[in-house]
């Protein structure tokens, strides 16, 4: 909580030399050529009834660039009840503007989603105002490529797969035919208003992972010199840090950060060029009730001098920091700040573990009154202490699968849709590894002993230490939460018969669900929009079923994790609590 007081943050600075200055004249004037191409293909989207390929490829062509398209094709798992979707079919379409100054081995991506309805028609505008533009340009020494890309983060999945010739979520895609060089950057750009009040700029990618720092203060420095205002997580950044409403504001904006990164989803199209070692950012304009506007001459130019900038670079980022916090654009918080966080935290475990291993040796020494020999009968066998750990794992392993695998035959006996009977059967099995035999020791050894609950916990402690250290590795948010609910109650937790309710009761506070639906509560108070009960409970059904579809569409890795690790250890603590 400490880390987002602004004398504890560093402030954020430019480390790529190539980034350095902004001192480049922007002299983009195509704002109105923009509004003209956005009418054009917001007409041609209505009369297609989609994405207008066909205008699309003949309105790049005319404008000097190489042009491709891509089609590909998917079949949802069970269907995208938010979306509406089930068999996705689309298409592609990308130009290639070569680099005139430079041997054409490296490249930039500008992409925009063709999004349905009016949405983000301003940004194809502004792509294909930029196409124009830049090929009357000599300076390029990379090639850029203008990708508009269908159905979302599906259509980027397919594309990013083609262009790299892998195939890791089952997408079907028609071969690439044309590509350029080794992409080092990327932005996506998501406008759906003519003008704008401020700029918002997302991070978060697939599995938390974050673009390198530089890249977001390259996005700062622009947007500071043609006077636009920018935001991160939807925040504009306050001068007030040493008030109290400056403290909770740059809080609240950490905090979300933390909450989007730790979902594991990703935050915009950008999302998902960081899984290929390509920095990207999503820029989102924004359209509110602030009187002063911006049009698109100087997002234009934004987007000019950003790209003019990227040009320069002779190497991937490599020199900022890929780990870090941002309660604002001008304050980030370093990972050499923030582990000692959770690292005091995952200490509680082996602290606790130590004791453990203490008793269990004290208890085993030879008694001088002959005593020892009963305590050696008591000892637990493996086989004792291995049966319930292999239970709650084969309750994992039944709740990754069995939701998707059984909705045919629940959708033919019960009056629900695919993909109520995904979630519904995800939670009943869910619930059900509560009611699981976890007193198997006793038909296998005839009794329980204070031995054995003892020496699950011990193994238990470890087993989500090494879990919780792991995962903070990968995604920060997404350990530190789950460290911060479940370490404190499953540290103390024992199998008392006077407190046994108490503590299966804080043990269910912590679990992965719980903390589920508790952080989509906190999400709607952060943004300032707050729900209720019920509506928190339909927005976390809602996230159970997206959360397998990205699974199973991106590679996200939370389902999974919960499913196989986090899940089954905590059916471990739930087990020495109803110890007999």
């Amino acid at each position: 909580m400490g880390l987002a007081f602004e004398p504890f943050m560093l402030r954020t600075y430019m480390s790529e030399n190539a980034m350095g200055s902004t001192m480049v004249e922007e002299k983009f004037v195509f704002g109105e050529r923009a509004i003209s191409y956005t009418r054009e293909f917001a007409g041609q989207k209505k009369k297609t009834g989609g994405m207008p390929v066909d205008w699309l490829v003949k309105t790049m062509k005319s404008r000097g660039l190489e042009v491709y398209t891509q089609s590909f094709s998917q079949t949802l798992p069970f269907p995208d009840e938010v979306k509406e979707r089930y068999m996705v079919r689309g298409t592609n379409v990308y130009g290639i503007l070569r680099a005139p100054r430079g041997p054409r081995t490296e490249s930039i991506v500008l992409s925009a989603p063709c999004s349905e309805g009016n949405n983000n028609n301003q940004a194809v505008g502004l792509l294909l105002a930029l196409a124009s533009y830049f090929r009357s340009q000599i300076y390029w020494a990379k090639d850029i490529i203008f990708l508009v890309n269908e159905h979302d983060l599906i259509g980027t999945e397919a594309w990013l797969e083609a262009y790299h010739d892998v195939n890791m979520t089952g997408l079907r895609s028609s071969p690439m035919q044309g590509r350029a060089g080794a992409i080092q950057a990327a932005l996506s750009l998501e406008l759906s208003s003519d003008v704008i009040t401020s700029m918002d700029v997302a991070i978060e990618g697939l599995n938390g992972q974050l673009p390198n720092l530089d890249l977001v203060n390259l996005f700062y420095a622009f947007c500071q010199k043609t006077g636009v205002l920018c935001t991160i997580q939807g925040k504009l950044q306050r001068n007030d840090w040493n008030t109290l409403p400056g403290y909770t504001h740059s809080l609240s904006t950490m905090l979300l950060m933390v909450l989007k990164q730790g979902s594991g989803r990703p935050q915009g199209d950008h999302g998902l060029f960081l899984r290929y070692h390509i920095e990207a950012v999503t820029m989102r304009g924004i359209n509110s009730f602030r009187q002063y506007k911006f049009d698109m001459t100087t997002v234009g130019k934004l987007i000019e001098g950003m790209f003019r900038k990227l040009n320069n670079l002779l190497e991937r980022f490599h020199q900022s920091y890929f780990f870090y916090l941002m309660p604002s654009l001008t304050r980030f918080v370093s990972i050499g700040y923030y582990m000692p966080a959770f690292g005091f935290l995952a200490l509680i475990l082996v602290l606790r573990a130590l004791d453990l291993w203490v008793q269990l040796s004290d208890s085993a020494r030879p008694l001088e009154d002959g005593a020892s020999e009963g305590e050696q009968d008591s000892s637990p066998s493996l086989l004792t202490l291995a049966t319930p750990v292999i239970i709650c794992h084969l309750t994992g392993l039944a709740l990754y699968y069995l939701p998707v695998l059984s909705q045919e035959m629940a959708i033919q006996h019960f009056p629900v849709s695919e993909t109520e009977a995904v979630v519904l059967t995800a939670i009943a099995i869910y619930v059900a590894g509560l009611a699981l035999p976890h007193n198997t020791h006793r038909v296998l050894s005839g009794a329980g002993t204070e031995r054995g609950w003892r020496s699950l916990k011990l193994f238990s402690l470890l087993y989500l230490a090494v879990l919780l250290g792991c995962t903070t590795l990968i995604n920060f948010s997404l350990g530190f939460i789950l460290a911060v609910t479940m370490i404190p109650v499953t540290a103390f937790i024992q199998p008392h018969r006077s407190s046994k309710v108490l503590h299966g009761v804080a043990l269910i506070l912590v679990s992965p669900a719980t903390t589920l639906l508790l952080s989509i509560y906190l999400y709607h108070e952060l943004i300032e929009y707050p729900v209720t009960l019920l509506e928190c409970w339909q927005h976390f059904l809602t996230a159970v079923s997206q959360g397998i579809l990205d699974h199973h569409l991106y590679g996200s890795l939370l389902y999974p994790l919960i499913a196989l690790f986090i899940y089954p250890c905590w059916l471990q603590f739930w087990n020495i609590v109803f110890w007999k």
